[in-house]
């Protein structure tokens, strides 16, 4: 009985599954164009494609879609200080511009997505603090990741 009421609940949130990206029509041949090709974010956007069976083009001429990848880049700035002018927070942010050709067909217009990851900074803990903030951002790249393809996977 509570087998039957725990489906019946989940049923009617409208929870489903995600379930693994599937490339859109159009995508089984990708070329990549941007200017930065090592960056962090574009590297784990072409391990998530690879993962999903798309191939890359060599060119723009020989692709069946085009991926620009136009504003990369990621920082971190100063939130707050103490008493004697030292740094105790930091924000780490990683933004992207993109958009998203297959053949004429415009599939997703310019988008800028940007996010933001604040941490506390100790400077007895440099080292840790460092680390914490490479971890900030590799965790922020894959969520810029995980909504970009989400995107792409609705088309």
């Amino acid at each position: 009985m509570l087998l039957i009421l725990a489906a019946a609940v989940t049923a009617s949130c409208g929870f489903q599954l995600q379930g693994a990206f599937t490339p859109p029509a159009g995508m089984e041949r990708t070329y990549i164009a941007t200017s930065d090709r090592y960056s962090l974010f574009l590297r784990e956007f072409e391990a998530q494609l690879r993962a999903a069976g798309v191939e890359f083009a060599d060119s723009a001429a020989t692709a069946t879609a085009i991926f620009t990848l136009s504003f990369d880049e990621t920082a971190q700035r100063v939130l707050s200080v103490s008493a004697r002018n030292v740094p105790t927070e930091y924000e780490v942010f990683y933004t992207i511009a993109y958009s998203l050709e297959a053949g004429t067909d415009n599939l997703l217009p310019q988008q800028t997505l940007t996010l933001t990851r604040d941490y506390t900074y100790d400077s007895t803990l440099v080292l840790g603090k460092a680390s914490e903030e490479e971890l900030l951002r590799d965790a922020i790249v894959k969520d810029l990741v995980r909504i970009v393809m989400k995107q792409i996977s609705t088309l």
